[in-house]
């Protein structure tokens, strides 16, 4: 049984924010706990972008018993006028002690201000306790805010010899109902889902979040070098917004097709493929901060080789369908072993009879 301590609250306060999951679109998950005199006083979370932070419903809740509280807050408070007051200010007035920090945020409009201005009001700051569980939950939001690009996490199903369909290209179903349902939770947390032109001509997939209890449909982005997408694909329909990333070599009667059946046709680059790099600025300048990439073997290679991924869930199941098969990771690789994508993997979790390794990509110079 875990002593009743500052870390004991603080994890009490990233499970809150966690449960927020999908939900703040590109902004932080955070959550907050109000301890008065060994007692939860108030509890909250951030729940949607434009509305109250975390502080603010577990300040609420709390009331008068806020004065001379300690609050524990996953992420530095705000200190700066957003579409909500500064969350900072809000606990300098209520009379708050002692604030618990996991971690500053990196949002250059905070950045340490908000810890500077609780500390300047004679409140007691203590920062970097779970620090790390703390990133780890919004990397998606510590990576957009910095660069203005999405987080990139591409999650494949793999046989055990890293196929993703056979030979004929047959590929319902890789995996089990555990993994597939696994997957349409990551859709619902990530605010995009990202396939290539060559998933939406051979499996004809609407791209949505299906859950016995109903989740957030992402923003749909396809990428279609020749816009090859046909106007009848079910990845336009009504369900969710879609975009086609496209090149300027794309001809303006196919763009005017797409966008009559519903898309946003956006043009990267010159061509003759799709820049990625700008695809990614082009969703970021839309409020996009993560995309969750379920394309092809083509599409995950073009990703990794550029340096665009920020992550991986490999789903492995017990299967092996030998030669001829499409490999999940299609890109001119290197000449030597020591040259390969090296991927830190930091999970290995079961899902029914299949495996989930989740890791992150690393840049040359780093891991050692």
């Amino acid at each position: 049984m875990e002593l009743l301590n500052d870390a004991f609250y603080m994890r009490l306060a990233l499970q809150t924010a966690a449960g927020a999951a999908g939900q703040t679109g590109v902004n932080p998950m955070v959550g907050c706990v109000v301890v008065k005199e060994g007692r939860i006083v108030g509890i909250g979370a951030h729940l949607k972008r434009g509305e109250a932070h975390a502080e603010v419903h577990a300040l609420n809740m709390a009331g008068s018993e806020a004065a001379g509280a300690t609050a524990y807050v996953t992420l530095e408070p705000c200190s700066h006028y957003g579409r909500t007051p500064p969350c900072s200010d809000r606990l300098i007035a209520e009379g708050v002690r002692r604030v618990v920090v996991a971690t500053e945020d990196p949002n250059p409009l905070v950045a340490g201000s908000g810890i500077a201005r609780l500390r300047a009001s004679g409140i007691e700051v203590d920062v970097g306790l779970l620090g790390d569980e703390a990133r780890a939950l919004n990397e998606a939001f510590n990576h957009f805010i910095v660069t203005g690009i999405p987080f990139v996490t591409v999650k494949t199903a793999l046989t055990l010899d890293g196929r993703i369909a056979t030979r004929t290209g047959h590929s319902r179903w890789i995996t089990g109902p555990s993994s597939r349902e696994a997957v349409h939770t990551l859709r619902h947390r990530h605010q995009a889902i990202m396939v290539g032109a060559g998933t939406v001509l051979a499996d004809d997939p609407e791209l949505t979040t299906r859950l016995a209890v109903p989740g957030l449909n992402p923003v749909r982005v396809v990428v279609d070098s020749r816009l090859r997408t046909p106007p009848g694909a079910r990845v336009l329909n009504a369900a969710a917004p879609t975009v086609v990333l496209t090149t300027d070599e794309a001809e303006e009667d196919a763009v005017q097709r797409l966008a009559a059946a519903g898309a946003e046709v956006v043009r990267c680059g010159p061509g003759p493929r799709v820049d990625l790099t700008a695809g990614l600025k082009a969703l970021g300048e839309r409020g996009i901060g993560s995309v969750l990439a379920e394309g092809g073997g083509v599409l995950n290679g073009s990703l990794l080789e550029a340096g665009l991924v920020g992550k991986m869930m490999l789903f492995y199941a017990p299967k092996i369908v030998g030669d001829g098969a499409p490999s999940g990771f299609a890109f001119s690789g290197p000449e030597q072993m020591g040259d390969a994508a090296n991927i830190r993997i930091v999970s290995i979790e079961r899902y029914g009879e299949d495996w989930c390794v989740t890791g992150y990509p690393e840049r040359r110079g780093e891991g050692g």
